[in-house]
């Protein structure tokens, strides 16, 4: 029997919303190397949906009035999930694009795109007068805007009028041209409206949202920066800014102070930074770090989906850098039983560098991630071509992402059903991902190997095959749009399918291969 040696390190175990939520990393169309705007999404949630939908265009009778839902934990079935119910009616407008639906809204037919990242602001501006929660207003802001910046003032005018019910928010919006990050809380118990500031990201820069407010001094004279007329008399009123104390006016020590106090946000925020930017030298342990950064090189899609793979490996927040075992020689190495997916009940026993918690470590990878998106927006092409939704299921460490054209007008049917809130189904297209991740989380020193071998190349594979796919598609979009939409739509599911098939069969391996080493 090998001798396990941990090294225990005692933290406090309490795990807010925001912590369990999601990592957001965006850049602008200078910092990109092929010129196009991204921005991501990992959802990570033990409750949200893992099915992507196709929602068409479509023309609407003049008066007539859309009726909004609002999320609400729902126990009744299989699996823990969220539900929707009836929050309140608006117009509704008289055409609405068409756009790719995870559960949150990624891209529309304009390659208006958006990322989230929740981070909680403060419990006492929470209310549940309002009829629009982050879900729905993805969805508002993607059917009824061409751009980012008219999705931002499309989504704060709703969110003023109609009120924000949901807890703190950061968006971030792109378009081919340029990205916004943008910072939603509500507006007090009882009260209809919201508090909501945003930010340009330079052109050249990269910016990341890891659950923390990101937003520091906002000067209104600034075109690069708007926010609510509220923002400041809120801010003072309920005594969060003095403005005869002389310290500057600073939104997220005003509205989401316990997200600057938390490692598990601040870390991630110095993780990407360090990776896409490593000549600045930034420091791990502070509360700030800048808002955006210029990176050393330029940023392809592939780039951040590394990125999003991390668990901090190589550094000394590593999550299960203290596992260690002797092997049959005698030499101490790290067991290939460890592993950084370690669901709650197992970092309560083992506290794995500071354990899992608000102020424990928390990499960018987790193993509850649902889904995530990397998106492209490419200025000088039609939108339906240019736009771009690279799509994964499950843990970001493992997942291979499809790229999902914003053009297709259906996707195959095993991406379009919920796999992770109906139990196991060979239909479900999240489950032959997420059995994979789940596999190889329980010998994760030696099984990361064979998820790499088919992972890396297919991934590689698909990028290049998607340049090749939106070339072909933009010559013949000039000839007849309808025949471009038709090779998307076929090509793109062609893609999904390969990507699927692969990981079913690398979890059949998985699942054989080990038997006698679980």
């Amino acid at each position: 029997m090998r001798k396990i040696m941990f090294v225990l390190i005692v933290v406090a175990l309490t795990t807010p919303a925001a912590a369990d939520a999601c990592t957001v990393i965006s850049v602008g169309k200078d910092a990109s190397r092929d010129a196009s705007v991204m921005t991501s999404h990992t959802c990570d949630s033990h409750r949200t949906a893992s099915d992507l939908q196709v929602v068409a265009s479509a023309d609407h009778p003049a008066g007539k009035m859309l009726q909004l839902t609002r999320r609400k934990e729902d126990d009744s079935g299989p699996m823990e999930r969220y539900a929707r119910e009836p929050s309140g009616p608006i117009p509704q407008v008289r055409h609405t694009f068409g756009y790719l639906a995870p559960a949150y809204a990624a891209m529309n037919e304009h390659q208006v795109a958006i990322g989230e990242s929740t981070f909680s602001g403060r419990k006492e501006l929470e209310s549940k007068a309002g009829f629009i929660d982050c879900e729905t207003l993805t969805r508002l802001m993607l059917e009824r805007a061409r751009t980012a910046r008219e999705a931002l003032d499309v989504g704060t005018a709703l969110i003023e009028k109609y009120g924000w019910n949901d807890v703190g928010e950061v968006l971030t919006i792109a378009d081919p041209t340029e990205v916004w990050h943008l910072e939603i809380i509500g507006p007090g118990e009882g009260k209809v409206g919201a508090i909501w500031a945003a930010r340009r990201i330079p052109d050249g820069h990269v910016s990341v949202v890891a659950n923390a407010s990101r937003l520091r001094r906002l000067d209104p004279k600034d075109p690069d920066i708007r926010m609510s007329d509220n923002v400041i008399p809120v801010a003072i009123e309920r005594g969060w800014w003095d403005p005869e104390s002389g310290d500057s006016f600073e939104f997220c020590m005003a509205y989401g102070p316990d997200g600057r106090a938390s490692a598990a946000a601040h870390r991630r925020e110095w993780r990407v930074f360090d990776l896409l930017a490593p000549s600045l030298e930034l420091k791990p342990g502070f509360n700030h770090y800048p808002f955006s950064v210029k990176p050393d090189e330029p940023v392809t899609p592939l780039k951040v989906m590394e990125i999003l793979r991390d668990t901090y490996e190589g550094t000394p927040f590593d999550m299960v850098k203290d596992f260690i075992v002797v092997d049959e020689d005698g030499k101490a190495i790290k067991s290939p039983l460890a592993n950084p997916f370690m669901p709650y009940d197992m970092n309560k026993v083992f506290k794995i560098n500071g354990g899992w918690g608000w102020r424990g470590e928390r990499p960018m990878a987790r193993w509850y991630c649902m889904y995530a998106t990397v998106t492209q927006s490419k200025a000088g092409l039609p939108g339906p071509v240019g736009g771009i939704v690279w799509f994964g299921l499950g843990n970001p460490a493992m997942a291979t992402y499809v790229p999902v054209f914003v053009g297709v007008t259906s996707l195959p049917k095993a991406y379009r059903i919920d796999g992770r809130t109906t139990g196991f189904s060979r239909d479900a297209a999240w489950w032959g991902f997420n059995r994979v991740a789940t596999l190889a989380a329980q010998r994760w020193g030696d099984m990361r190997v064979d998820v790499a071998k088919v992972r890396d190349p297919l991934q590689a594979a698909l990028f290049t095959q998607a340049a090749e796919i939106q070339e072909r598609a933009a010559t013949l979009w000039k000839r007849s749009p309808r025949k471009a939409r038709k090779l998307l739509t076929e090509l793109t599911a062609t893609a999904a399918e390969t990507a699927l098939a692969a990981y079913w069969k690398l979890g059949d391996h998985l699942w054989t291969a080990y038997d006698e080493k679980w």
